[in-house]
């Protein structure tokens, strides 16, 4: 909102002298007028300059303006010239905003955000005040209208009103427009983010150092959050896979770990846990073990993974609007489809960390050892 406001009061204080002007020249006469102005807007250029060490070139362009076309309404004795001065003006700034509103040349944008320094504007605040200045493009066009309109055939107190106080009526009555549209746009970001589920940001080791909604935490690497991975394995050795719903934002349709789900801020790994079980495949009352704690890193999020171990033989109850499909999977089968966009990611990594501590093949024993067989020769002999 900073952006918007910063530009409508720049634009707005760049007119002042035009609307000392206008009191003046009504109550003094256009000479005094001229005076007033110009004396006005010098000063308001060089308090702006006190103020924020820069130089005002609108101020100062507007000031020259009035003295031109005012002098030449003297020397010709017709106040026509200084009477369109105001819509000649208002003209260079309708120019500006349809080039900036509709084109990709922020020029507007450009020359006020030299007003303020270290502040830069991303790409979604672009578009934002672009469609902010085609609103400003549609009014200011229909005002300069009206002012040369009323220069020509309207009252001189008519065109006076429509140059200045009418004009400062349009600019207030859209900074207010403008505050109650972002007020409103930040209601329901805050509805948004009340409704969306949050989750605690943590650090490798576990600990809990802030939280963050899901929007925040799905896009952002840099964010790290908890989750759980169930791996079940039945009496046969092989491992139950679950197969994601073609709704799901990341990997519809690829097979995944049994169950997974995130931990909920606040919530405890044995709570998401139990929790995550039930939800997906209606388990209850299981007996987990732990497996073992990474880091999952991907473009797309990063995952402190605490993932479980259950045996069971199921059968298991799927929950069909986060899975479509669910089965048992011997080792064999799983391996030579691996890297072949069957798997998400995430269970690969963990499949290969599986191969090692559950379906690795057991060690050779000690008898079968070369050392142990002459051991036990040497006693045979000795008998």
């Amino acid at each position: 909102m900073l952006d918007r406001k910063t530009l409508l009061k720049n634009l707005t204080i760049g007119f002042l002298p035009l609307l000392i002007f206008i009191i003046a020249d009504e109550f003094f006469g256009l000479t005094v007028g001229l005076i007033v102005a110009i004396v006005f807007g010098i000063a308001e250029a060089l308090y702006i300059y006190w103020r924020e060490k820069r130089i005002d070139r609108f101020i100062l362009f507007d000031t020259g303006l009035i003295v031109t076309l005012g002098l030449v309404s003297l020397l010709l004795h017709n106040d026509i010239f200084f009477k369109l001065k105001p819509g000649l003006i208002e003209l260079i700034l309708v120019v500006l905003l349809g080039i900036t509103a509709f084109s990709r040349n922020p020029i507007l944008i450009r020359m006020t955000g030299r007003y303020m320094k270290g502040i830069e504007f991303s790409e979604a605040q672009m578009e934002q005040m672009r469609r902010m200045m085609r609103r400003m493009f549609y009014l200011f066009t229909a005002h300069t209208v009206l002012i040369f309109y009323s220069a020509y055939y309207m009252s001189k107190e008519a065109w006076g009103f429509i140059s200045g106080g009418l004009l400062y009526i349009l600019m207030g009555g859209l900074m207010a427009l403008e505050l109650i549209r972002a007020r409103l746009q930040q209601r329901r970001t805050q509805r948004q983010l009340a409704d969306e589920e949050w989750f605690d940001l943590v650090t490798p080791e576990g600990k809990i150092v802030g939280k963050a909604p899901r929007s925040a935490v799905h896009g952002n690497p840099q964010l790290l959050h908890p989750v759980v991975h169930v791996h079940i394995v039945n009496s046969r050795g092989e491992l139950y896979l679950q197969k994601r719903a073609a709704s799901k934002d990341l990997y519809p349709g690829y097979w995944d770990t049994a169950v997974g789900g995130h931990v909920s801020s606040g919530e405890r790994i044995e709570q998401a846990l139990r929790r995550e079980a039930e939800e997906e495949l209606n388990i209850v009352e299981a007996a987990f073990q732990p497996l073992f704690r990474y880091v999952m890193r991907n473009p797309h999020e990063s995952e402190l993974v605490h993932a479980f171990l259950l045996r069971a033989d199921g059968p298991f109850e799927y929950n069909p609007e986060e899975i479509s499909d669910g089965r048992f999977w011997s080792p064999g089968e799983i391996e030579p489809q691996l890297g072949k966009d069957i798997f998400t990611p995430n269970f690969e990594q963990e499949f290969a960390l599986l191969q090692k501590m559950i379906f690795a093949p057991p060690s050779p024993s000690t008898n079968s050892h070369p050392a142990s067989r002459n051991a036990r020769k040497r006693r045979r002999r000795k008998k």
